[in-house]
């Protein structure tokens, strides 16, 4: 998939996404050993990005499984169409059951799920479990076998060995710990927010014509922003969205006015606008 980390991160550039070095020796190392990576980091950084960013540079089918509590085996891996099975067994009457069961445990009849969809599929895969800290303990037991060997073991059909290995990623906000068997069977990287040089970057990038000078000024402000004792610190992303906003308004320069009157851009509590309107000094910026 990648040459080298060099070449990680020459092509997420491409796509938009610029790496740090620790991001493109992570993703290097899971394409090259074919274990699972696991990101962990606060929300808006770019973990489910880099996934994204993955497969677009890699031709790969996304195959998303988006974990939430109560998210269990037929939401993830796979289930069986009731309604069709029912119909092929009023269908089938005059047969004996083990003639019918052939049948209705067949192919014709499984519904695969993200985790069944990507072992089976024989094309580039990129396999993003997004936000596995929000799902039960229980759901992890459930990704071991898929982690270690790979495989899916429907008891109807028997063990479902992937032909090619997906790439996979595996996202955390660390809301909860995760298990020390899960983490045994992938690669960790940690992204935090960028710093600065990286972050005036990503906002260029993202948002060309916005004067270089307000970019550095926006990312400033965030960074001061991040360091108060907020309920919900900015994200790279809603950085990019206030550099938007100012240029729609025709900001040439941040002021008291312009940043009290955006702040809703950046911040999504409203204890934590007010602590930033009294506490933030854009004269010390």
């Amino acid at each position: 998939m990648f040459s080298s980390v060099d070449d990680v991160s020459a092509r997420l550039a491409g796509t938009g996404y610029l790496a740090s070095p620790a991001v493109a020796t992570s993703a290097f190392l899971a394409a090259r050993l074919g274990k699972p990576l696991l990101v962990e980091g606060p929300a808006g950084v770019g973990k489910t990005e880099l996934a994204k960013a993955v497969a677009e540079v890699a031709g790969a089918r996304l195959v998303r499984l988006q974990c939430y509590e109560g998210v269990d085996e037929s939401r993830a891996l796979y289930e069986w169409n009731h309604a069709k099975q029912l119909l092929r067994i009023s269908a089938g009457r005059d047969e004996s059951w083990d003639e019918t069961r052939t049948d209705v445990f067949g192919e014709e009849f499984l519904l695969p799920r993200p985790l069944l969809t990507a072992i089976r599929g024989d094309e580039p895969t990129v396999l993003l479990i997004d936000e596995i800290d929000k799902a039960d303990v229980e759901m992890e037991g459930l990704l071991l076998e898929v982690l270690s060997d790979f495989q899916v073991t429907v008891p109807e059909l028997g063990t479902i060995t992937a032909t090619r290995r997906p790439f996979v990623v595996l996202t955390s906000n660390a809301g909860r710990e995760l298990s020390e068997a899960l983490r045994r069977r992938c690669l960790f990287l940690h992204i935090d927010f960028p710093e600065e040089e990286l972050e005036r970057r990503i906002v260029r990038l993202k948002v060309p014509d916005l004067d270089e000078a307000l970019a550095a000024s926006v990312v400033r402000v965030v960074g001061a922003l991040r360091a108060m004792d907020l309920r919900k610190a900015p994200s790279v992303a809603e950085t990019v969205d206030w550099a938007r906003t100012l240029l729609a308004l025709g900001a040439g320069a941040l002021d008291e006015t312009v940043v009290r009157d955006t702040l809703g851009v950046l911040l999504k509590h409203q204890e934590d606008v007010q602590k930033a309107a009294a506490k933030l000094d854009l004269d010390a910026l």
